[in-house]
């Protein structure tokens, strides 16, 4: 897929994976000579002016010869001369060719395929042989993405990503299908389009690594039979409408009081479970009960590290307790005494 319009000239604010933040500005990517785009990182990238040098200098080597030997067996240079001088200059242009280290030449003969030429210096038949493709056989980085995808929550996200690839049978990327590069992108697009449709909004930001496997599979199953090899699969940035991030953001706001109220919940049960079995040693739950409210008093004075102002009735519970428990023993003990007496 040719695009600009989703290209960031630097690095988003991501939350848990999914973009939020301003739109995507254009301007980072450029248009190559072979359609892609590509990020434009301002350092100077491979050329064939090597070969096309050498080319012109077979086709002048070729001319200046002819004319030479016009010269030398005529005395002069016609017109019959510079003619027939063009046509060895292309003739020989034609035949001896440059193919760069990572390239393959896919060389036919009459029309039908004949042999993968290169690297180094490929000669050829005039006329009668040529190689019609010259296949960079390097990886290969394609950016494509799936504009206002619907997911299965009826959400629509902008997903961007880079697809890592190489060309591993220069012949079935030449015979099999017509533009490999047109390909690889609109197969990727394609199948990244289908799988936002099958996942939720929140699988998409917590499963980024298996969307990037998914994909990878897909998309290499495709284009394996056209001698392309999928190496890896990257997803970029997943947009949400600015509309559902506060919603959003506050669902995950009530997960997390959610968990943490169910985690002081368990802490809660096991303390009471500890404080029934304390309850059993001081005889009593009523002393058990107590006994954890002086521990709340404690950690929050700990906590706090101020002061802590009780109330009366709080401190009275134990001193009445202890006195009622204090005069019970002391009646019993009359009674007991006035029996004997």
């Amino acid at each position: 897929m040719k695009r600009t319009r989703h290209e960031r000239a630097s690095a988003p604010t991501n939350v848990g994976g999914v973009d939020m933040s301003a739109p995507p500005r254009a301007g980072a990517g450029a248009f190559w000579s072979d359609g892609e785009t590509r990020l434009d990182t301002g350092r100077p990238r491979t050329s064939r002016n090597g070969a096309v040098a050498f080319a012109v200098v077979v086709f002048a080597a070729a001319f200046v010869a002819v004319l030479v030997v016009a010269q030398l067996a005529t005395g002069g240079v016609g017109l019959a001369a510079l003619v027939f001088a063009a046509l060895a200059g292309w003739l020989a242009s034609s035949s001896v060719h440059i193919v760069l280290e990572w390239e393959k030449a896919v060389v036919l003969r009459f029309g039908k395929f004949n042999r993968v030429a290169g690297p180094g210096i490929v000669f050829t038949w005039p006329i009668v042989e040529f190689y019609t493709l010259r296949v960079d056989q390097r990886v290969s980085a394609t950016y494509f993405g799936a504009e206002e995808t619907l997911t299965s929550d009826l959400v629509p996200v902008n997903v961007d990503a880079v697809l890592f690839w190489m060309v591993w049978s220069a012949k079935n990327a030449a015979v099999e299908v017509e533009d490999y590069a047109s390909a690889v992108s609109w197969i990727a697009q394609t199948a990244m389009r289908k799988a936002i449709g099958r996942a939720t909004v929140a699988e998409l930001a917590t499963r980024r690594d298996q969307l990037d496997e998914e994909l990878k599979g897909v998309i290499e199953e495709k284009l394996n039979p056209w001698g392309i090899s999928i190496i890896d699969v990257e997803v970029r940035d997943i947009v949400i409408p600015k509309e559902l991030q506060c919603a959003m953001a506050q669902e995950a706001v009530a997960e997390r009081k959610k968990s943490a109220r169910m985690v002081l919940a368990e802490a809660e049960r096991d303390i009471s479970e500890m404080l029934s079995d304390a309850a059993r040693v001081y005889g009593g739950e009523n002393d058990a009960m107590r006994l954890r409210t002086m521990h709340l008093a404690y950690e929050s004075v700990e906590q706090s590290g101020g002061t802590l102002v009780v109330p009366s009735a709080f401190s009275e519970g134990f001193v009445e307790q202890s006195s009622a428990r204090q005069e019970k023993g002391g009646s019993k003990a009359g009674v007991s005494t006035e029996g004997e007496g």
